[in-house]
């Protein structure tokens, strides 16, 4: 998003939630503050398209954690960190899976606020780029 301002501006986020509002909720926080948002989308399938598609390498991603039907964000989590891509987890389901990968990642419990989610994206792209 050129010419974008913002604490996020530039930054190209990907949201997997599968609550329509609060998908776009967060999408319009993140726009709002300068990212440029991929999706948001509601499965594993759709988010893993997106992700092999050709374009704009992603900064970072907020996943839901369960997406319906049974399904859960753990195959993106995990195709992003094969990737070295960061993420967070914004989730009203308490429990992480007993992976120590997804365990140290951030974990936003819903309901979660707009500076909420930004700090901590904040947070999370400083210390990828410090890293």
């Amino acid at each position: 998003m050129p010419g974008a301002k913002g604490p996020l501006a530039g930054r190209c986020i990907l949201i997997v939630e599968d609550e329509f509002l609060i998908a776009e909720v967060m999408e319009e926080w993140l726009s709002g503050a300068g990212a440029e948002v991929i999706g948001p989308v509601p499965s594993v399938e759709q988010a893993l398209e997106l992700l092999e598609k050709p374009g704009k390498a992603l900064d970072g991603a907020v996943l839901d954690v369960n997406l319906g039907r049974g399904e859960t964000a753990y195959p993106i989590a995990n195709r992003l960190n094969e990737r070295g891509v960061p993420y967070i987890f914004a989730t009203g389901d308490v429990r992480i899976i007993d992976d120590p990968e997804h365990r140290k990642r951030v974990r936003l419990e819903k309901p979660v606020t707009r500076t909420q989610l930004l700090r901590a994206l904040e947070m999370l792209l400083k210390t990828r780029a410090s890293s």
